[in-house]
């Protein structure tokens, strides 16, 4: 007698509230998050290096877990700002808008990583030139901005050849891991 099937396991489905968006360039697509995404997430931001370089609301060591509870406020989330970046159908990296209010309501701050093994093949600026276009055609907005750390030099790169241009520093205006740091303010208007 062949022994009796497991039982599935039962997951919580994730009610995905937005249109979904898919983005594309030569070397990565931009589309909006699935429940899957979890474990490719965890795998490719549980880096200290990508943490360093990012606000504090990232966790390190990130898991699968803290990937499927951002997927899940990201799909319950009506207002499609946040994405994946996916190369050869796996996430491998995020982009997000983070919309001004009130009178700045105009624009948003633009947040963004890749995992370290796709660091200097152009993913992130495509990214970021993908996602400007979106808010700048889709969302009506006119202007886009980025603080990456001083220090971050992949980063600064990527924005510069995405058309960012360097507005000025910010002088010790943020601390990471105990550390008062400076940033530079970038950004790229629609004219």
């Amino acid at each position: 007698m062949p022994p009796a099937a497991a039982h599935p396991t039962r997951r919580t489905a994730i009610p995905d509230l937005r249109v979904a968006v898919e983005l594309r360039s030569p070397v990565c697509v931009v589309r909006s998050y699935r429940a899957d995404d979890a474990a490719s997430l965890a795998k490719h931001g549980n880096n200290r290096r990508i943490w360093e370089n990012l606000r504090d609301r990232f966790p390190h060591p990130f898991t699968e877990t803290n990937g499927l509870e951002y997927i899940t406020r990201v799909l319950q989330d009506p207002d499609a700002t946040s994405f994946a970046i996916d190369v050869g159908g796996e996430a491998v990296g995020g982009i997000s808008l983070h919309t001004g209010s009130d009178i700045e309501r105009i624009g948003a701050e633009m947040g963004y990583w890749v995992g370290e093994e796709f660091w200097g093949r152009g993913i992130a600026t495509a990214a970021i030139k993908l996602v400007t276009d979106f808010a700048f055609t889709n969302r009506g907005l006119v202007r886009v901005f980025a603080i990456p750390f001083t220090t971050n030099v992949g980063s600064i790169r990527a924005l510069e050849k995405a058309g960012f241009a360097r507005e000025g520093i910010m002088r010790r205006s943020a601390i990471k891991d105990g550390t008062v740091r400076e940033q530079y303010l970038y950004a790229i208007v629609r004219e």
